[in-house]
Order: structure tokens, then sequence, then C-alpha cells
């Protein structure tokens, strides 16, 4: 009876002491008054400024939504580019509030760096891209390559394992950023260019003449990427990625930016009614109010509206949904019922 009591009096503290904590984060990003958020270096089409300097992409979209959420302000944004190699710092040192930056969900990352990762946002996986000039159709002709890859990635691991095994060598040339990755490959300093599949897209659709660079069919690992926060703040990581949920959740429902002010008035279907706030209390269970999904659908619409304006088959960068369609849809993108 005394050890059920101590653990009672134990999981009544930390769950003291969890709600303490789960409204740090949040206080101090409205204290602030703008949203800390980190993003790569450059990733056309997922995280890159444009020419007038504002942040765009599939990435940035989800930290704009997540500041129009809290902040009803969807430029309160302070973008803070990170490398593979600083990324994990900024955010666990409180630098950042939130990491939205092509980041693989991983055991060591989700345990052993005490991250939280709110969800999967694209389904990714390795790739390699070469000048059509080499002549190579296949990565099992890769053996002696020198391949660039970005360092801090685990990019750098799949290419050992994806080489030991098929007992092949390389010679790495270590690189900081997709910006230096671009320059070396381009120089003619690797034969190869290796990261997620959608990076390799996104670099090869900046080139003067992409045609002229391939993208082999060989993937070579799973990359499920999405955006992390600190461990220890479940508040904070519970309302990232119920932001996350309802952009993915709407597309579902049929929500988009062109009827959202319509079906906001109250529909016959409960679901879309329960998202967008005319019943039921899921934004006071938040601490927001009851329309926070809408201020995060009216920023770039559902997450199939942000897919195709930021990186579609109608873009530059061209990627088709594939594993990122609607579960509905033969993909992998799912939401939790919202209830």
């Amino acid at each position: 009876m005394k050890k059920s009591i101590f653990l009672g009096t134990l999981a009544a503290a930390a769950l003291t002491a969890g709600t303490a904590v789960a409204q740090d984060t949040l206080e101090e990003v409205r204290d602030r008054g703008e949203l800390n958020c980190g993003v790569s270096t450059g990733v056309n089409g997922f995280s890159a400024p444009d020419a007038n300097g504002v942040w765009q992409g599939f990435d940035v979209a989800f930290c704009r939504a997540v500041a129009a959420v809290v902040l009803d302000d969807p430029m309160a944004v302070n973008f803070v580019p990170t490398t593979g190699q600083t990324r994990f710092t900024a955010l666990t040192s409180g630098e950042v509030d939130l990491l939205s930056r092509n980041t693989t969900w991983t055991f060591s990352r989700d345990v052993d760096l005490s991250l939280t990762f709110v969800g999967v946002n694209y389904y990714d996986g390795q790739g390699f891209m070469v000048d059509r000039a080499l002549g190579v159709t296949s990565a099992t002709e890769l053996d002696g390559a020198t391949v660039c890859i970005q360092t801090g990635t685990t990019t750098e691991l799949n290419l050992a394992d994806f080489f030991r095994v098929n007992n092949m060598s390389y010679e790495p040339v270590p690189i900081e950023t997709n910006a230096e990755a671009q320059q070396q490959y381009l120089a003619g300093a690797c034969d190869v260019y290796t990261t997620d599949a959608s990076g390799l897209a996104a670099t090869r659709a900046s080139f003067e003449n992409p045609d002229d660079h391939a993208i082999l069919s060989e993937i070579i690992s799973k990359e499920p990427l999405g955006p992390a926060v600190r461990q220890g703040d479940d508040h904070w990581a519970d309302l990232n990625r119920w932001v996350l949920n309802a952009l993915i959740a709407a597309e579902e429902l049929g929500v988009t930016s062109a009827n959202l002010a319509e079906l906001a008035e109250g529909t016959d279907n409960p679901e879309i009614n329960r998202l967008l706030g005319t019943e039921g209390d899921l934004g006071e269970m938040l601490g927001l109010d009851s329309e926070w999904a809408q201020r995060a659908l009216a920023v770039g619409g559902n997450y199939g509206e942000i897919f195709a304006n930021n990186i579609g088959e109608q873009t530059p960068i061209g990627l088709a949904r594939g594993l990122n369609a609607q579960w509905t849809q033969g993909g992998l993108i799912y939401a939790p019922p919202v209830r």
C-alpha cells in the first residue's frame, strides 16, 4: 500500500511539474510575439528566402500555420537557418521553438537527443544524383565514386551501409549545406550527390540545365520527415501535432482555402464542424480559442494545397504525391480523428 501511495505521489508530482513546463514554450512565444522556427539553410520548395528575402516553402508553411494559430499572425516568425550539424542544438538549447527542416524521425533522435517529433509531413527516401555524361544508370555502378554528402545527417550512415552491403568503395566529400553540395557537385568535386530524393529534386530544379542530371531509381532508406520540438513540453508538442493534423484532416474532409469561410458557418458534417470550431471545445483543450484551425488553414490552405503550391508536379520541383497522398488515395498521409 505504501508503495502504491508513493508511486501515486510521484505521478502527481510529475503531472504538476509537467503542467508547469507545458506552458513555458507557448507563453514564451506569446510574450515574445514571435515564433523562432529552425529551417534549412536553403532548399528550394521546402525552405528558402525568395528574391525579397521572404522565406517560402513546404516546411516554412508549417511554421507560418503555427504562428497564425498562436499569435494570429503568420508573418510573426523568425526563421533561423540551421545545418545538419547545428539543428538539434538550436532546438534543445532553446534558440528555436520548433524545428521544421526536412528532418528524419529516428530512434536515437527521438530517445537519445530528447526530441519529440509531432508527426510525419513527408515520407521520403535517400537517393543519388549523377551527371548523365557519366553514363551511370544504377547506384550499383558507383564503385569507387566520390560522393558529396552533408555531415550530421542520416545519409552518412545510410551511404556507408549501402556501399558495404554491395561490396563497393567510395570517397566521401563532406559538405555542410545544400548550397555547398550544389557548388561542389557542379564543379566536379564529386561524381555523385546523395541526400533525400526530395532534396535532390529541389536541387536539380535550380540547375541551369536540370535535364543534364539524373536522379537514379534506387531509394536506399526510409526517411520519414517531420517537425520536431523539445521533449518535456507536452502541451507545446500537442499544439504543433494538431496543427499538422488539422492541415492533413482538412484535405481529407474537403476543406480548402477557397471554401473555408463558407464551411466555417457550419455544415452537416460534425467532424468538419469540430475541426473548424463550430461544435465542441477542442480549441479549449489546447488552450486556444475555437477558431485555431481556421487560422492555420487560412495561411496556405490544407496539406494538399501546401504540397501542390510548393513542391508539387506543377512546380519546378515537380514531386508527385506518391506515398504522400492521403490514405484514401493509396498514400500514407493520415490524421487521427478530430473528436
